[in-house]
């Protein structure tokens, strides 16, 4: 059973995040902050949430697995959202990662044993593999991106209306390398956001998205300081919130509705599609492309293990890391 555990202590992440973001925009009041957190009795919980009397804040609280979505916390996601979704006092959300890195994707330990038992469970949830993510949302939620946004979790920032990116974090479906299908609505809603062109790229290449391009083609809304995605996010939220609601969601709606990508009959065919389509065959293929990786990532001394590969990295592999280098030095 869930439960949402309340007291009164704004969380050091929260505070000092917000400290270093210095805007004018906004100042959270510390006596109004109620801190709560979902969790299963006598377990570190999954999923953080704050709320002030505005502003719901979820935190994904996973750090030693880069905030990756098991199970578990892919319903506890679930939950939480449903909860701020009823919440009429709460008119805009705020989804954040834990301990650095926003969401690594779905848990691969957890998608090994999927793939070994040749199981599609985890595609088959019902709002998605990595929580709520074939959701229509009636409220706004604002992303704070640091560290690393990749796989499922660049289709769970997808998921929020704005994103807000730390100048080191890194975007990219890098599920591409071992062979794991999109499956959170990823393939509709990046092609509605940098549109079809650049999302093919994107998809097909698996290659890393860095903050400045990612502000160029609308993949984020805003780049801001390492350290201070949360306290940023919580601003542009109270930006949002200070607005009469009935009439922003109308407009939100109508603009959602008027988007073949989101409106409510193209998205459900569109999500069905992604998900439908998934093949023995690929099961197979990711099964091979999963094992293959976390035996490297074993093997793996303190490197990054995304950059670790089974083998040498190929020339063209090469050839991009160079090129991106470059990219961020100008």
């Amino acid at each position: 059973m869930l439960k949402i555990v309340v007291s009164y202590n704004l969380s050091n992440k929260l505070f000092q995040s917000l400290l270093q973001s210095r805007s004018n925009s906004r100042n959270l009041s510390l006596t109004n902050v109620r801190h709560g957190v979902a969790k299963e009795d006598g377990a570190e919980p999954s999923v953080k949430v704050e709320k002030d009397s505005h502003i719901t804040l979820i935190g994904i609280n996973r750090p030693q697995q880069r905030n990756s979505i098991d199970g578990a916390t892919a319903e506890k996601l679930s939950e939480v959202i449903r909860q701020f979704e009823a919440d009429d006092t709460s008119p805009v959300g705020v989804l954040y990662g834990v301990g650095g890195s926003f969401s690594a994707g779905y848990d691969l330990k957890e998608l090994e044993t999927e793939a070994l038992r040749g199981s599609l469970d985890f595609l088959l949830r019902r709002e998605g593999s990595m929580g709520p993510t074939r959701r229509h949302l009636r409220k706004p939620i604002v992303c704070g991106i640091s560290g690393f946004c990749i796989a499922g979790g660049l289709e769970l920032a997808l998921f929020c209306d704005l994103r807000v990116m730390e100048d080191t974090a890194v975007m990219g479906f890098f599920n591409r390398r071992m062979g794991v299908p999109l499956s959170d609505a990823g393939s509709v809603r990046l092609a509605a956001a940098v549109g079809y062109s650049k999302a093919l790229e994107i998809i097909e290449t698996g290659r890393r998205v860095y903050a400045k391009e990612a502000l160029k083609i609308g993949l984020t809304n805003r780049i801001v300081a390492t350290g201070t995605a949360l306290g940023q996010a919580v601003n542009l939220a109270f930006s949002i919130a200070k607005f009469p609601m009935l009439a922003l969601q109308h407009d939100r709606q109508a603009l959602l509705d008027n988007c073949n990508a989101y409106n409510r009959p193209g998205f459900q065919a569109a999500v069905h599609n992604e998900i439908m389509n998934v093949s023995l065959a690929m099961v197979t293929e990711m099964q091979e492309g999963v094992k293959r990786f976390r035996s490297s990532e074993v093997k793996g001394a303190k490197a990054d293990s995304w950059h670790i590969k089974e083998k040498s990295i190929p020339d063209w592999e090469k050839a991009e890391i160079a090129i991106e280098e470059m990219n961020k030095k100008q």
